[in-house]
């Protein structure tokens, strides 16, 4: 499991399903909006939410590999 997180081939494979997903017409706008919104405000906002002490990279990276697994087994893609 750590040397899959670890690994630059697994992230990439997962960004590139993100980018599918975003631009897919089958995932509904909302969904799309439920990764897009949050990671983009911690993005721009990340001195307002002293509270999170977690890199931006990772939140984004978490939230990615969150969203590609929900999206692919709610719209059975892959």
């Amino acid at each position: 499991m750590m040397r899959k997180l670890l690994s630059l081939r697994h992230w990439q494979q997962t960004f590139v399903r993100i980018f599918q997903l975003l631009r897919s017409k089958d995932v509904s706008l909302l969904d799309k909006l439920i990764f897009s919104v949050p990671v983009l405000l911690y993005w721009v906002l990340p001195d307002v939410m002293p509270f999170m002490p977690v890199d931006d990279i990772a939140v984004t990276m978490l939230l990615a590999e969150w969203f590609a697994r929900r999206m692919e087994t709610k719209y059975n893609i892959k």
